[in-house]
């Protein structure tokens, strides 16, 4: 029996309006203004978004394209980054400040727009001026479309676990003092765990997130690490977690008894409610890589409450020592791609752009009006760069502004794709040499044609200290190829990629005094922005761009900006 031709069109169309069908707008306004709340015995005016903290989680289905109306109340400049989001064709939207648009200023709107496409799981959202973030945050939840299910059991309930960190003071103060000193700014007071201390600090008793669970069923947990400069371990006593996917991406189902999450990322668990009834902290504290820098060494808590429990004194997890650097490293590395996740894609081999990129501290002049000395190492200002160029943002206009309109001076295309100086990266005898330890400022981005594949070693160095940088790229999901410590050799250290199933992230934790290998497709033109998301080393230089050009056709080109998009 043949089947007809018309058949077989009528039958693409059906399919065609099906999957058009199951998309949806889904539309948020979000007002952003001053909020008073009590933490830690004291009262604290922050930025809040709709007055709560964190602000609201938002749902959505692959496909779908969402509307957030943007209102700024509050005192400062303000922009939102939605965090992992591609942005296909619709880099206007991505939202950090001077890159994608300049801020929106106090009393004015601004109105986001774009769609979610070829992603699913936990991503997040936040501001992206200054320090700002610290309070203005919230989740972005992707489930598949309509008649599609999740790789793995469908869970009883989905919980968001957003993992934050709290100062006692106004975050722009703390900000604004240390870049006026050149000085590392204070560290914070507390961590939260969905915007509650936990009863383990002062005052908190009333402060403690409680998650009520039944035996027997499993549990969805997307857990996001939303604090601004530490990487967290994360544990539940008496319980293992089945790790399911990082950064909107699924993996191999992976157990194990912690997570740990850099700035950033985002990692998906299913917790099986399989203990007998009682309380259980949920424990959160710091995985602090730099030896000898002070850090908030604090432990922040929730309660998993089972259905019937009497209530007690909850049991606590065993959590890792802060500088445990074998078990985050055991943890990161042994996360691997599910090839058969819907959006999988085979890892390009061929390799157009290979750039190699020292990741790391450094020092410029302390150039203060009447002042020698600044307070940091050497009597010079704290700095971070990549490829020793320190990576300043312009003020006058946006940089995907300038790139479409064609404007010079407000970038550079000259960031080069190996450092100016080779060195033993790693070796803390050049923690202060200063042959190598100065940086300059300047805005200088890697220009890559549409559609090449991009291969970047990233190489921590020891320069003023050794820690582990998590580093964001926007625009774009990467495969992790390999991992490991001391310097990238590439006879060795190629031999470990993972062609395979590689885990894809859109952050990624450097290894303390160690390097990573990510490779990606550029196939979204516009300008990208990859930095540490560690907010101390953003303003320091710890930063660059890529420009993608425009590809061949109108379908592959940055389309014009909306007409509301904020002036400088």
């Amino acid at each position: 029996m043949r089947t007809s031709p018309v058949f077989l069109l009528g039958f693409a169309l059906v399919l065609l309006a099906s999957s058009y069908a199951s998309a949806a707008i889904v539309e948020h306004s979000f007002h952003v203004k001053n909020h008073t709340v009590k933490r830690l015995c004291k009262t604290q005016v922050i930025t809040a978004v709709n007055g709560s903290l964190p602000g609201p989680s938002l749902r959505v289905r692959e496909g779908d394209t969402l509307v957030v109306h943007v209102f700024n109340l509050s005192p400062y400049n303000l922009t939102i980054h939605w965090h992992g989001v591609f942005q296909l064709l619709s880099g206007w939207a991505d939202g950090p400040e001077f890159t994608t648009q300049c801020p929106i200023r106090p009393g004015h709107s601004y109105t986001y727009r774009f769609n979610i496409t070829r992603q699913e799981g936990t991503l997040w959202w936040h501001a992206h001026v200054q320090w700002l973030r610290a309070t203005v945050y919230g989740a972005l939840i992707i489930r598949p479309r309509a008649g599609r299910s999740y790789p793995f059991p469908k869970p009883h309930k989905e919980v968001p676990i957003l993992l934050g960190e709290w100062w006692n003071a106004n975050v722009i103060d703390v900000e604004n003092e240390a870049l006026a000193t050149g000085n590392a700014p204070n560290v914070s007071d507390a961590y939260t765990i969905n915007g509650r201390t936990g009863d383990l600090y002062p005052c908190s008793s009333n402060s403690t997130y409680r998650l009520k669970v039944k035996r027997g069923k499993t549990y969805l947990l997307r857990i996001i690490n939303a604090a601004l400069n530490n990487q967290l371990f994360f544990k539940i006593a008496d319980h293992k977690m089945t790790v399911v996917a990082v950064d909107a991406t699924y993996t191999n189902p992976y157990v194990t008894d912690v997570v740990v999450t850099g700035p950033g990322q985002t990692t998906d668990v299913l917790l099986k409610a399989d203990q007998p009834p009682a309380l259980y902290y949920m424990a959160a504290n710091p995985y602090a890589s730099a030896a000898g820098v002070p850090f908030d060494n604090t432990t922040t808590t929730g309660i998993i409450v089972y259905k019937g429990a009497t209530q007690s004194t909850p049991k606590m997890p065993v959590l890792p020592a802060f500088n445990d650097t074998p078990t985050a490293h055991k943890f990161f590395s042994n996360l691997t791609g599910l090839v058969t996740g819907p959006f999988w894609c085979p890892v390009p081999k061929k390799v157009d752009e290979r750039m190699f990129i020292t990741v790391g501290l450094g020092l410029v002049p302390c150039g203060s009006p009447g002042n020698t000395s600044c307070p940091g190492p050497l009597g010079q200002r704290f700095a971070a760069s990549m490829n020793n160029a320190s990576f300043q943002f312009p003020n006058k206009l946006s940089m995907l502004e300038a790139f479409f309109n064609n404007v010079g001076g407000v970038y550079t295309t000259d960031f080069p794709n190996t450092p100016p100086v080779r060195f033993d990266y790693t070796n803390p005898n050049n923690s202060l040499n200063r042959a190598i330890i100065m940086t300059t400022k300047s805005t200088k981005v890697k220009k890559v044609k549409y559609n090449a594949t991009v291969e970047i070693v990233m190489q921590n160095t020891a320069l003023i200290g050794i820690e582990n940088h998590p580093i964001h790229l926007h625009g774009f999901n990467f495969y992790v190829l390999a991992q490991g410590f001391g310097n990238f050799n590439r006879t060795r250290d190629t031999k470990k990629f993972n062609f395979v199933n590689p885990q894809e992230r859109n952050t990624i934790g450097v290894p303390v005094g160690g390097w990573a290998v990510v490779r990606f497709r550029a196939n979204n033109p516009g300008v990208w922005l990859m930095h540490c998301h560690l907010d101390v080393h953003l303003p320091w230089g710890l930063a660059t761009a890529f420009v993608v050009e425009n590809g061949p056709t109108p379908s592959t080109s940055l389309p014009p900006p909306p007409p509301d998009l904020p002036k400088c």
